[in-house]
């Protein structure tokens, strides 16, 4: 007997061992197909950009910009609409509701469908970022190989977010918070099983993207001024400010996109949002596309396409450039929106870090020129004004710590980076308890990764709990009635109600023990006087949450299920428990 325990433990042992070397394979493998992937998809969309922007100057008042984020989200709608013939849009979002309902599965088209809409959308000036829509494309990858290897749902997990964490590596050449992303914002278990497989995917999709690009992947800067601990405070103070506009970032994002939502015709909500979009290109230049050029100009000090000359002029007054600032900082959130909202595909990553670049500079010039004595340098309150917006938006500190930290090429400004982001992610916390990837999902019940014990909670139904196998007693009948009911059930509480399931109360046998064997009290004593109505009882369309509170504050184990006054049954501590357990195991790494 003991032979074959062994021989049963060691070929699991192995088998186990098995699956996880298959596993790096696998990683590894969707490293390089997602490194390819970034690598690709830049590629496409610069080239892109420079075919349709070739020859067009913002100087000479060129209207075609008017037009071009129309023609672009209009190809988009065409192509969702008439090829991939399904929403490709909100891809982190689509990632945690596929971990969340639907055991990892990634409809097979985001492999390229993300790639191309973003690519319309973004290379016609769409004011939104290709991260989202290459990490989609990389999870898509990792559901595609775990379920056509026939994995369970917790490594099909694994594999998603490792293609996640593949595309972001590849993006930005930035390992590191690309780990750190998948495990803040996709909320993977920080196990060793999971984390191996992040690290291989994340260095390998980061080794291609620099072997095929070099530097001009990377979303890099040179720092200049070193961090000085007489600067700190201003960086506490950026940290509220960045919070601030992190708030302004999700509820505007939200407000539009649902204000959008309302309108039923896709092509109205086209026309509008591009229309309104092309205006504020034409005004404003720099919301053009993802705006990492600009970004790179404006933390370098340069600042050129702020807005369009012909319409305002050079500018040359200081506070006038401040202005211009705080604008292009407000509208930016709004142009981003109305792609989206419109039918565009594409992400927040890229405008999150952008209006932290703009709200680092008009942050930094603002107090320079209040109190000249203070000589906050500009180019590092851009950089840390990055991080500090992502972790607001995202609510993912570490992710834009680390992302900031390896752009710079070092650990510099490791200790403002930490103050700004960590003071900005509470700021936005005391406002907002969800990010704006999962704020909706949250809302619909439709979230499994963030905040487990409520979400398996939401994810639980009292008609699914309820048991039916208690014993009725009538409430006109008498103790002798009772005893019959008692010698068949395997129950100690038994609902009264009458002949039309009216519930009137329970009767416990604990509570009339000592009477119930006396036998001359059977015809004498009636239902009635045995029973009483519990304090609490629980409707069936009555949330998980509630009943567990109920259960907390009450020594009952079973909680009877009423509905207009009619006894449907009872829902049980021990099943609630266990039902509980189960679904918290299916989410959750061993």
């Amino acid at each position: 007997m003991h032979d074959i325990r062994d021989f049963i433990h060691r070929k699991l042992v192995f088998n186990t061992s098995r699956q996880r070397r298959f596993v790096l394979i696998l990683s590894l493998i969707i490293g390089i197909i997602s490194g390819l992937a970034a690598v690709f998809l830049k590629n496409l969309v610069h080239h892109a950009t420079d075919f349709i922007m070739h020859g067009f100057d913002f100087t000479e008042g060129n209207y075609l910009y008017l037009i071009l984020p129309l023609t672009g989200i209009g190809l988009t709608i065409l192509f969702t609409l008439y090829v991939v013939k399904d929403d490709i849009s909100h891809g982190v979002a689509r990632i945690l509701y596929a971990i969340s309902k639907k055991n990892g599965k990634i409809e097979r088209h985001n492999m390229y469908s993300s790639m191309i809409g973003s690519t319309l959308t973004i290379g016609f000036g769409g004011s939104m970022g290709l991260e989202a829509p290459i990490v989609l494309t990389g999870s898509a990858f990792g559901s595609y190989l775990g379920r056509r290897f026939h994995l369970n749902r917790k490594t099909v997990n694994i594999l998603i977010g490792a293609g996640a964490t593949g595309a972001l590596a590849g993006i930005f050449k930035a390992p590191v918070a690309a780990v750190v992303f998948s495990l803040e914002v996709l909320m993977l278990d920080l196990t060793m099983v999971t984390l191996i497989p992040l690290l291989i995917a994340s260095a390998t999709a980061a080794t291609i993207a620099f072997f095929f690009m070099g530097s001009q992947v990377m979303f890099s800067f040179e720092l200049i001024n070193p961090f000085y601990i007489k600067h700190l405070h201003w960086y506490i103070f950026l940290g509220i400010f960045t919070g601030l506009i992190s708030v302004y970032f999700t509820r505007t994002t939200l407000f539009i996109e649902s204000g959008m939502s309302r309108i039923k015709h896709k092509w109205q909500k086209w026309l509008l949002g591009g229309t309104v979009l092309g205006i504020m290109i034409y005004v404003f230049p720099a919301l053009y596309g993802e705006g990492y050029q600009f970004m790179y100009d404006l933390v370098n000090q340069k600042a050129t396409g702020l807005i369009n000359e012909t319409l305002f002029g050079n500018i040359n007054d200081i506070w006038y450039f401040i202005l211009l600032l705080g604008v292009i900082m407000l509208v930016k959130v709004v142009a981003m929106a109305l792609t989206g909202g419109s039918g565009g595909v594409g992400g927040i990553f890229a405008p999150s870090l952008f209006v932290g670049s703009v709200s680092g500079v008009f942050f930094s010039k603002l107090i320079n020129q209040l109190w000249p004595m203070a000589d906050v340098p500009e180019k590092n309150m851009a950089l840390v004004g990055m991080a500090g917006v992502m972790a607001g938006v995202m609510q993912a500190p570490l992710t834009g710590i680390f992302l900031i930290a390896e752009s710079t090429g070092g650990y510099e400004l490791f200790t403002p980076l930490m103050f700004t982001a960590v003071i900005s992610y509470l700021t936005m916390r005391a406002f907002e308890s969800r990010s704006i990837y999962t704020k909706r999902l949250a809302e619909r019940g439709e979230l499994m990764t963030h905040d487990k014990d409520r979400n398996v909670l939401q994810m639980m139904r009292v008609s699914q709990l309820i048991e039916t196998n208690f014993r009725k007693v009538n409430v006109n009948g008498t103790m002798r009635d009772f005893t019959k009911e008692v010698a068949k059930s395997q129950r100690n509480v038994f609902p009264v109600v009458d002949e039309e399931d009216n519930f009137y109360g329970v009767i416990f046998i604990n509570d009339i023990r000592h009477i119930i064997f006396k036998t001359e009290l059977w015809d004498k004593t009636l239902v009635k006087e045995l029973m009483f109505m519990p304090d609490t009882i629980v409707d069936p369309d009555e949330s998980m949450e509630s009943v567990a509170a109920k259960f907390q504050t009450t020594d009952n184990y079973n909680l009877p299920v009423i509905k207009n006054g009619k006894y449907l049954g009872f829902v049980s501590r021990a099943k609630v428990f266990s039902t509980y357990r189960k679904l918290l195991r299916e989410f959750s790494d061993e």
